[in-house]
């Protein structure tokens, strides 16, 4: 669809002088531009039009999956860049989630610009918490945030800080904690009071901690206003009182051992755009804000970006995150200068963050109310009956009402791109029968099936990019272990003889490995006469394929043979030998080095890449900081135990095309649905669907039933929703049926993503016998099948292979 910019568009300014050759010069620069326009809008499909003919206010665009938004988000920022002339002190933000995104947008954009020669400076790329702390960091007075002597955390369940807010509420609390012990029935035995007091402790109450303060504080709330919300509800346990105490002593402890988390980034900002001259110094610097990936946003984000897009005459900072109705929405809206791009259908991270997809669907509704909404509808990624799929199963799972009264999706089919003139279609030719559905005897053939399928697909296109997506990384580390280990299982298909190399990403994904292996190396270094440590770190040294497979048990039953053997000892194998000078190797290094250094030089012995490299550096200075003053052996291991131990430490990623990564061809990649999300493949396995799975249910585990059929961190959760929502707090009974429906919902929208990763072939699977939990995949039981798989198979039995 060509789009032809009349003569009113708005140039970027150039400087004029008197003499006609400049007035030429100026001339030739608008005509040039003009035409590059013309060339750049003239393949853009109807959604990325109407992103290119922004021109100020609120706009949303709901995308369906491989529509080109990121595409059509880079022309919008370029040709916005033109017509209001930005610059560096008048500049565009555009946000988006992770650091890998917002760089492939920057190189987008920056393309864009170099073809119609504006300049680079007019427009700058953020991630969410990237924003916010360059907004804090430029105020530290007014956002009282110093990271010089403030650590950056991520709150688990099992962290210090979690547990130690959860024995605070204990001692101060002694009724109410025995009225949870006493539950639902209780005859006084004084093991079983034991037992609940130990669950309460260690499980119940600190997921309950973590999941409130994640969602309250995303949300904008403070302890005081869930103190409020127990009013509106009335149940025997008060959970609602507890997370508020367990929420007040979590901010306490920040405030006193000088941490923070993600949240406070945010809220650091907030507290700059309070002050009315910062606002406004900020509010003239940023001309407009666009967003990506908009399902994924918190209320806290959410509330940063609209603030920041809201034009000076509306100067308003008001930080009530409480619901307010259409009609006030809608004049909040015609004050924004901001465009909002995302899926409400892949709205998949609600599991890990406290994003509710019914947020930016809600902004896409206001947004048509007022005509501002764009819908990307169009989409070029798949073959036909690979659309046909995922609209069937969209419709098939919001008429169903296994998700409850809430729909999980919004109504917005995938449309193929229109045919060409030659007639020949836009979107690839399905291969085989696009769609392919098995029903194996066990995971075992599954295996054999995918395998068998994968050889024959790469004799045919070698250069053809193949996935198996997994809803857990423990059936992706089943696959590549059998894929691996030719014979493994009685699977006996050996990829590698083909030229196909596995990749399990989830091997690679170090966030917590990086530490633990770390740790098992210092402790053996610390203390090499513990067998278990010799053991912990020659399976580490094992699995980074730095010494031989081999039984290290025995070496850990005979350790002074194995690390120093006597004249009378018996003799070595070159493979003990080599696993034995490994281990000495490190022990000489103590000797050698400072503590300090030790980290430093365990990554280089472990062979680490550049973006292991990267992390273990921002390690070693964590570890540096909270050892200060003390460096000694000891010390630093303490600080690993606890990051180890207690918190989720993220690792640094590496501007790279972790796409390309992903995505390269003779490899078999295998893969998470959720760390599928923005990728494709030409070939997609989705193995073991079923119902336990996908959609599965919220469990109470038969250790935590003697409070009720229900867990007290969702129904907090739920509550919590609800009261955002503008709802009536649910009661327990209520709130645990509300978690349930989200949590299949969620399930529902993750397989969508997985079925829209797919080109040329989706390949789709059920063995009748799996494992009910993948922790041990040999014991296998009768499966039902993912409900939506049943459906598929009725709605298209050509593609049902027997």
């Amino acid at each position: 669809m060509t789009k032809n910019f009349d003569d009113n568009f708005t140039y970027p300014s150039v400087d004029i002088k008197t003499s006609v050759t400049d007035t030429e010069n100026t001339l030739s620069i608008k005509a040039f531009r003009k035409q590059e326009i013309q060339k750049i809008c003239s393949s853009l499909r109807p959604g990325q039009q109407q992103m290119a003919d922004w021109q100020g206010g609120p706009l949303a665009v709901s995308a369906v999956p491989g529509a080109g938004k990121s595409h059509g988000m880079a022309i919008a920022a370029a040709l916005a860049i033109a017509r209001y002339q930005l610059h560096s002190h008048h500049q565009l933000i555009v946000v988006t989630l992770t650091r890998s995104a917002a760089t492939n947008i920057r190189i987008k954009i920056r393309k864009f610009l170099k073809k119609l020669s504006l300049p680079e400076g007019s427009f700058v790329v953020h991630t969410l918490h990237g924003l916010a702390l360059s907004i804090a960091l430029r105020h530290p007075e007014l956002s009282e945030l110093d990271l010089e002597n403030y650590n950056l955390i991520l709150p688990t369940p099992s962290n210090k800080i979690t547990r130690t807010c959860v024995e605070n509420w204990i001692g101060d609390n002694p009724r109410h904690y025995q009225l949870l012990i006493e539950g639902c029935k209780f005859d006084g035995e004084e093991t079983e009071r034991l037992r609940r007091q130990s669950v309460l402790r260690t499980e119940i109450l600190p997921k309950l901690a973590w999941k409130v303060i994640q969602q309250a504080k995303s949300s904008g709330l403070k302890p005081e206003d869930l103190w409020q919300l127990r009013y509106q509800t009335n149940d025997n346990y008060q959970v609602l009182n507890i997370a508020a105490n367990l929420y007040q002593t979590y901010q306490k402890i920040l405030r006193e051992r000088q941490l923070i988390d993600y949240d406070e980034m945010i809220l650091a900002a907030l507290r700059v755009l309070q002050n009315t001259s910062a606002r406004k110094m900020w509010q003239n610097q940023v001309f407009a804000v666009f967003e990506d990936e908009a399902q994924d946003s918190t209320p806290l984000q959410t509330k940063l970006l609209e603030i920041l897009a809201t034009s000076n005459e509306n100067n308003n900072s008001n930080l009530d995150f409480k619901f307010i109705a259409q009609e006030q929405r809608l004049s909040k809206l015609n004050y924004l200068n901001m465009m909002r791009v995302g899926d409400p259908n892949q709205a998949i991270n609600s599991t890990f963050t406290p994003a509710d997809p019914i947020d930016f669907r809600r902004f896409c509704e206001d947004c048509e109310q007022l005509e501002k909404l764009a819908a990307m509808e169009q989409a070029g990624r798949s073959c036909q009956i690979i659309i046909d799929a995922a609209n069937f199963v969209l419709k098939w799972v919001n008429n169903s009402k296994l998700a409850g009264r809430e729909k999980p999706f919004r109504d917005q089919n995938i449309h193929s791109l229109e045919v060409k003139e030659s007639g020949n279609s836009n979107n690839p030719l399905a291969t085989g029968y696009g769609l392919e559905i098995y029903e194996p005897r066990d995971i075992y053939q599954t295996l054999e099936l995918i395998g068998e399928r994968v050889i024959s697909l790469f004799k045919e296109n070698p250069e053809g990019k193949f996935a198996v997506l997994v809803r857990e990384n423990k059936q992706g580390k089943f696959i590549a272990d059998t894929f691996s280990n030719s014979g493994k299982y009685g699977v006996d298909l050996d990829l590698g003889k083909y030229g196909i190399k596995i990749h399990d990403v989830s091997q690679g994904a170090r966030n917590s490995q990086i530490p633990g292996e770390i740790l098992a190396l210092m402790q053996f270094i610390d203390r090499p006469h513990s067998p278990d440590y010799l053991k912990s770190a020659l399976k580490v040294l094992g699995d980074r394929q730095l010494i031989p497979q081999e039984d290290y048990n025995s070496f850990a039953s005979q350790l002074e043979q194995f690390i120093y053997p006597g004249p009378l000892d018996p003799y070595q194998s070159k493979k003990v030998r080599e696993c034995r000078n490994f281990c000495r190797s490190l022990l000489k290094a103590k000797s050698e080095l400072p503590s300090y250094q030790l980290i430093s030089f365990l990554a280089l012995a472990l062979n680490y890449e550049q973006s292991d490299l990267a992390t273990v550096e921002k390690l070693a200075e964590r570890v540096a900081k909270q050892t200060a003053g003390n460096s000694s052996m000891n010390a630093i291991l303490e600080v690993l135990n606890e990051i180890v131990n207690s918190e989720r430490f993220e690792s640094v990623e590496v501007e790279e095309n972790s796409e390309a990564y992903y995505t390269r061809p003779q490899q078999l990649t295998i893969i998470t649905m959720h760390k599928s999300k923005g990728l494709d493949w030409d070939f997609v396995f989705l193995p073991f669907l079923h119902e336990n799975v996908i959609p599965g249910n919220l469990r109470v585990l038969p250790q935590a039933n003697f409070l009720g059929d229900f867990d007290l961190a969702e129904v907090a959760r739920a509550q919590i929703r609800a009261s955002l929502q503008g709802e009536n707090l649910p009661d327990i009974s209520q709130a645990w049926e509300q978690a349930r429906y989200l949590k299949m919902a969620e399930e529902f929208r993750l397989l969508y993503v997985a079925i829209t990763r797919a080109k040329s072939l989706l390949w789709m699977s059920a063995a009748k016998l799996a494992p009910f939990n993948w922790n041990k995949p040999e014991n296998l039981q009768s499966q039902k099948p993912c409900p939506v798989l049943s459906a598929l198979k009725f709605e298209f039995p050509q593609s049902v292979i027997n």
